[in-house]
C-alpha cells in the first residue's frame, strides 16, 4: 500500500473528533486553522468554541470592536493573528458579501493567510490538491524518507513542498492533508514517537538509520533577548487604576497594560527616581511596595521577559495627560491584556 493511503487508512481508524472536522464551512475551518497557528489543539479547542459561540459568522465577526476580539483572544499569544482575523473578517463580510475565495491562490490574498493555511482551507472546504505543510509533515516527511535538509532553510522549505506535492493523494486531498497532520501530531511525535505500532515502521527511513529522534533539523534559533519589565499598578483611593493600550508594530500592539518602565538590567532601586515615574506622580504623597521579590519570567518566541509589578498607593489622582485611562477596579477584568498582566490581575484585583 502506498505512502498517502497508509496515512489516510490510520486517520480514519485513528483520528480525533473535533468540531470543524464536522463542517465544511471556510468561515470555522479558516477560524480553526488561525487559532491553530503556533498553538496546540488542547489549548486551542476552547477558544475556537468561544469564537464559534460569539461570531457564528463572519458578518459577526467583522462587526466585532477590536477590543471585543483581543480580550476573547487573551491568552493565546501572537496577537497579530487575532487582529489579522479581524481584517480579514470585515474584508470578506464587507468586499466579499461574505462569501470566502474558493480556491488556494485567492485564499493567499487574505490577510494572515499563508501557504498552509491556504492549503488547509482549500483541500478541506474544496477537495483542490494543495499540499499542507506545517511542523508536523516536516516531521513525518523527514523522518520517513531520512532527510537531513534543514527544515526552516530556503532549500529545505522547496524540498519538502516539492515532496508533499508528489505525495498527496488526488482523489482525497483532505483526507490525505488531515491525515498526515494528525499522524504528526499522534504517532509520529516530536519526543518518544510509537515507532514500534507504527504502519510504516517497515519503510521508515530514519527508523532504519537510528536518527529518529535527530530529525527533523533545524537551523539554530534566533538568539534570546532579555527585556526588563517594571509595572507601576496605581491603586488610587482604593478604588481606581490607571492603564493605557500599546501602539506601535511591537509585541502586544492593541492590548493594555499598566503604566511601563522598561529598564536594560534588573535594577529595583531607580523606580522611584525614573523621570517616567516622576511625572506621573507628579509630586503626589505616595506608598510603593514590590508585589513580589523575584521578577516574573515570561517567555516568548524570542525574548524573555523578566518582570515586576510595584504597588503604588496614592490619594491623588496621577497626571494622565489623556496617555493614560482611569478604570475602576472592577472593570480592569473587562480589558484585553496580555496573559502576562492578565495572570496578575487575576490573583490581584478579585472580584
Amino acid at each position: 500500500m502506498k505512502f498517502s493511503k497508509k496515512l489516510i487508512t490510520w486517520y480514519l481508524q485513528n483520528k480525533r473528533s473535533m468540531p470543524w472536522r464536522e463542517t465544511k464551512d471556510p468561515y470555522r475551518i479558516w477560524l480553526s486553522e488561525i487559532i491553530l497557528q503556533q498553538t496546540r489543539v488542547a489549548q486551542g479547542l476552547p477558544y475556537y468554541l468561544s469564537f464559534t459561540e460569539a461570531f457564528p459568522s463572519v458578518f459577526e465577526l467583522a462587526n466585532a470592536k477590536e477590543d471585543e476580539v483581543l480580550k476573547l483572544w487573551q491568552g493565546l499569544g501572537y496577537y497579530s493573528r487575532a487582529r489579522n482575523l479581524h481584517t480579514t473578517a470585515k474584508y470578506v463580510a464587507n468586499d466579499l458579501n461574505g462569501v470566502f475565495p474558493d480556491n488556494y491562490k485567492g485564499l493567499l490574498n487574505l490577510k494572515g493567510v499563508g501557504d498552509y493555511t491556504a492549503s488547509a482551507i482549500a483541500s478541506i472546504c474544496y477537495n483542490e490538491v494543495a499540499p499542507v505543510v506545517d511542523g508536523n509533515v516536516y516531521r513525518v516527511l523527514s523522518r520517513y524518507y531520512g532527510i537531513e535538509t534543514p527544515i526552516n532553510s530556503t532549500d529545505g522549505v522547496k524540498e519538502f513542498k516539492k515532496l508533499a506535492s508528489e505525495l498527496i493523494d488526488h482523489d482525497k486531498p483532505a483526507d490525505y492533508n488531515q491525515a498526515i497532520m494528525e499522524f504528526g501530531a499522534l504517532q509520529c511525535k516530536p519526543k518518544s514517537p510509537y515507532c514500534i505500532v507504527c504502519p510504516l515502521n517497515d519503510s521508515c527511513e530514519s527508523l532504519k538509520q537510528g536518527m529518529v529522534e535527530k530529525l527533523p533539523i533545524k537551523l539554530r534559533k534566533l538568539k534570546i533577548k532579555k527585556r526588563y519589565f517594571n509595572y507601576l499598578v496605581f491603586l488610587i483611593n482604593g478604588e481606581q487604576t490607571i492603564i493605557k493600550q500599546r501602539t506601535g508594530n511591537g509585541i502586544w500592539k492593541g492590548l493594555y497594560e499598566f503604566p511601563l518602565i522598561e529598564m536594560e538590567d534588573n535594577s529595583i532601586d531607580v523606580i522611584e527616581s525614573h523621570d517616567m515615574f516622576k511625572n506621573v506622580i507628579n509630586g503626589a504623597k505616595h506608598e510603593i511596595t514590590s508585589f513580589k521579590d523575584t521578577p516574573i519570567i515570561h517567555k516568548l518566541s524570542h525574548q524573555h521577559l523578566h518582570t515586576r509589578f510595584y504597588i503604588v498607593k496614592l490619594n491623588d489622582m496621577p497626571k494622565t495627560e489623556g496617555v493614560y485611562k482611569v478604570v475602576n477596579f472592577k472593570e480592569i477584568h473587562n480589558y484585553p491584556v496580555p496573559i502576562l498582566l492578565g495572570n496578575f490581575i487575576d490573583s490581584f484585583f478579585k472580584v
